[in-house]
């Protein structure tokens, strides 16, 4: 998306929610709807009423986020629940009137480019800073009156659709709409977190001051320093020395290069990652820009 970066954010969020649109439902009408194939969330729970009942899916997906939006207004803000809104009835539109060719009846290939299509579609739309599936709202609303975690409940959503699925329409949709629903959600990961997503990286090593030295001037990165410890073995529990614990943020296509100007310093270096959903502020240096 770096065609897009230097467009005001505005403008951004429109191109972002448009093409998730036409996205999300191109994956629906192409692949999931003409062969009788289901998703998870929100979107699952329209498309069985659609295949159960025969309620047009448009007005489905409007009626039946709704209540979702109106959470959102209390949850999240008023700014988020009228640009879901839109959202939702711009894909409710795309739904009615735009046609999409029916691509293929292959099940494995309707499962996985049906959800791979929709996940592209959703993701564009969170990254707009709007939803067309209300999962995530009602998973924000559910989070601060129960104990349950964000997996339990929206595992619990999905079971109950395809369990639905597996009685009325046998075990074998039941378990192609699993799939699917497991090709949109890795997608929309990559396209909101983007392939340059985030990773810290600490690293203790007796070595530090040559590796920060070669993290700040060779890689460029900014670092941050903990004061600590190393030592403490089995068999020499008693001794340790001070040492200074380097953490770094870097994006996941630069952990090998880091890790080999590390080892290249000290081979014993200990070296631990963890995945940084957002990062915002500091010394962040991004391959390209989104």
């Amino acid at each position: 998306m770096k065609f897009l970066s230097h467009l005001p954010h505005g403008v951004q969020d429109v191109l972002y929610t448009v093409l998730g649109i036409f996205f999300a439902g191109f994956g629906l009408k192409s692949f999931l709807i003409p062969n009788v194939f289901l998703d998870g969330g929100v979107t699952g729970v329209c498309l069985l009423i659609h295949e159960l009942w025969h309620i047009n899916l448009a007005i489905l997906i409007v009626v039946v986020n709704i209540p979702f939006i109106i959470m959102g207004a209390y949850q999240v803000n008023r700014k988020f629940a009228y640009k879901t809104l839109a959202c939702v009835i711009g894909l409710a539109l795309c739904l009615q009137f735009v046609t999409y060719p029916v691509i293929t009846q292959d099940k494995l290939l309707v499962s996985l480019f049906g959800g791979f299509f929709l996940g592209i579609g959703i993701g564009l739309c969170m990254r707009s800073g709007c939803a067309i599936d209300g999962i995530e709202v009602l998973v924000v609303y559910t989070l601060k009156r129960s104990s349950l975690t964000v997996s339990e409940i929206i595992l619990g959503i999905n079971t109950a659709i395809f369990l639905i699925s597996a009685v009325k329409f046998g075990l074998p949709i039941a378990l192609y709409a699993m799939l699917t629903y497991y090709a949109a959600t890795k997608t929309i990961a990559y396209v909101v977190d983007g392939i340059e997503e985030f990773t810290g990286v600490t690293i203790i090593s007796g070595q530090s001051e040559e590796i920060k030295e070669k993290l700040v001037m060779q890689l460029g990165r900014g670092i941050t320093i903990y004061k600590g410890e190393r030592g403490f073995m089995k068999h020499s529990y008693d001794v340790s020395q001070d040492c200074d614990i380097v953490f770094t943020v870097i994006t996941r296509l630069e952990v090998r290069k880091l890790k080999n100007v590390v080892y290249n310093i000290d081979p014993k270096a200990f070296i631990f990652t963890n995945t940084i959903k957002e990062a915002a502020g500091g010394i962040l240096k991004r391959t390209s820009n989104h």
